[in-house]
């Protein structure tokens, strides 16, 4: 594998997905997008907070993706929220599909990256937290924090 194949950069990470979910299991795909939209990507105008994605009719559909229109494009760029197919093996797909077909567990993006010239994206098979979960991961990374601190005040 040549050397610029395995370089990856991170175009936009999803943090909120880790705060607000637990992460079962992790998947990359790509991504089928227009030439505009890759443009914009390049230049870091994308949101995916509050993107989701579902297995339908034996594709994975990726929803709410916000890139923002590129400045340089004609009129008809492309539109920022449509639905883009996410590219997967069939094998993959059905995977997903019988994953997300459990109670509680759904399809969220937790990065946008380049892997050579190609865009990938980081697909996460997870459950949703309640907020007493929240709250409780919040009070052990603290402690952590706390403990890390006083280790590192006792060996100065």
């Amino acid at each position: 594998m040549s050397e610029e194949k395995k370089r990856e950069r991170s175009i936009v990470t999803n943090r909120k997905a880790f705060h607000n979910y637990e992460i079962i299991d992790r998947r990359e795909a790509g991504i089928e997008l227009k030439g505009s939209e890759v443009k914009s990507l390049r230049m870091g105008k994308v949101n995916l907070s509050d993107s989701y994605a579902a297995v339908e009719n034996g594709e994975v559909i990726l929803y709410n993706l916000h890139i923002s229109p590129y400045e340089m494009a004609t009129r008809d760029g492309h539109e920022p929220l449509r639905p883009r197919r996410l590219l997967l093996h069939k094998r993959e797909i059905r995977r997903l599909l019988a994953a997300t077909e459990e109670k509680g567990f759904t399809l969220i993006p937790l990065r946008i990256y380049f892997k050579g010239s190609v865009i990938k994206i980081e697909l996460a098979i997870a459950r949703g937290r309640k907020s007493y979960d929240k709250r409780e991961k919040t009070a052990e990374k603290e402690a952590e924090r706390a403990i890390g601190r006083a280790m590192r005040r006792k060996i100065k």
